[in-house]
């Protein structure tokens, strides 16, 4: 089978089993125009104590602790300043917990609502929450720039309060890497918002060695750098290798062997990137990934991205 990436067209496949939300003017923050999670109301649902019992499955790609009390002062004792923004912990924990099961059910606005209300210690959640509709579910060019724009200033806020948390910099390098997706090449390098990507990534693996979600950022960011510049100016300018990109996705699947999120962004990598044989073993990665049982609802996502693809 002859395959070739377009962005566009797998979105629109992905996205066909949902109904369309007419468009209106609020910008990002208007989440009640947000599409739903079209595969099922209740597949992804970790009531009560489900969601402690099921998050070492869930979490094995960002290694994020469990936010009850314990998980939560060990956060803050290793970010003074980030604790400092936060009052009851015991409500905070709830709140936390709340966003990370709208998040995993694929009830994405509420749990960028929820993970606000939680208040700073709440942006990652809420940021993975509003890049996964973006990525996915977002048809408006203009709202995904709006919400990719947004996440970016808010995880920049958080890595000045909370340096040593890994998920701190994975989302605001993932933020940042999806954003260098859709604004201007010359911006992107004006900016140096792709450095900064890859420096959040590498922070995030530094401070948690077992961070398959920062491996699969880093191999993101070097697929896009050899595709925007090519190969040539990629590896004299910016350090970035064909090796390299590869060398990182391998990591993420040692690390995440379940993950079809891996298998889906390691195929549309070797997709851009070019070379002999990449897309059959593309072909081979999304089949890896259909053959996965997805956990929550953006691994579903990913696992039907994958069917799109082959289809």
């Amino acid at each position: 089978m002859h395959l070739t990436f377009d962005w566009n067209t797998t979105l629109r496949r992905v996205r066909q089993r949902t109904a369309f939300v007419p468009a209106g003017s609020g910008g990002a923050s208007c989440r009640g125009e947000w599409k739903r999670f079209p595969y099922g109301d209740r597949v992804y649902r970790f009531g009560g104590d489900a969601l402690a019992g099921n998050w070492a499955r869930l979490h094995r790609g960002d290694c994020e602790p469990y936010p009850d009390a314990g998980g939560l002062a060990g956060l803050l004792d290793a970010n003074p300043a980030l604790a400092t923004q936060v009052g009851d912990r015991a409500a905070t924990a709830g709140l936390l917990q709340s966003a990370w099961r709208a998040y995993h059910a694929g009830d994405f606005a509420e749990a960028a609502d929820q993970g606000q209300a939680a208040g700073v210690v709440g942006t990652v959640v809420a940021v993975r929450a509003a890049l996964v509709h973006a990525t996915y579910l977002e048809e408006s060019e203009t709202r995904r720039a709006a919400i990719l724009r947004e996440a970016v200033e808010a995880c920049g806020a958080l890595v000045e309060l909370a340096p040593n948390w890994p998920n701190a910099w994975f989302v605001n390098g993932l933020a940042l890497g999806r954003y260098c997706q859709h604004v201007p090449l010359v911006r992107t390098l004006a900016q140096g918002l792709g450095g900064k990507a890859r420096d959040s990534l590498n922070r995030a693996v530094r401070l948690e060695p077992a961070h398959a979600d920062a491996h699969v950022g880093l191999g993101i960011y070097g697929a896009d750098v050899i595709d925007k510049v090519g190969a040539m100016v990629a590896a004299l300018t910016y350090g970035v290798r064909r090796e390299h990109v590869l060398a990182h996705f391998e990591a993420a699947r040692t690390l995440h062997p379940q993950s079809p999120m891996v298998c889906v962004e390691y195929a549309r990598a070797l997709l851009r990137i070019g070379g002999g044989g990449d897309a059959a073993r593309a072909h081979g990665l999304y089949a890896d990934a259909l053959a996965c049982s997805p956990a929550d609802a953006q691994e579903r996502l990913d696992v039907e991205w994958a069917r799109a693809e082959l289809a």
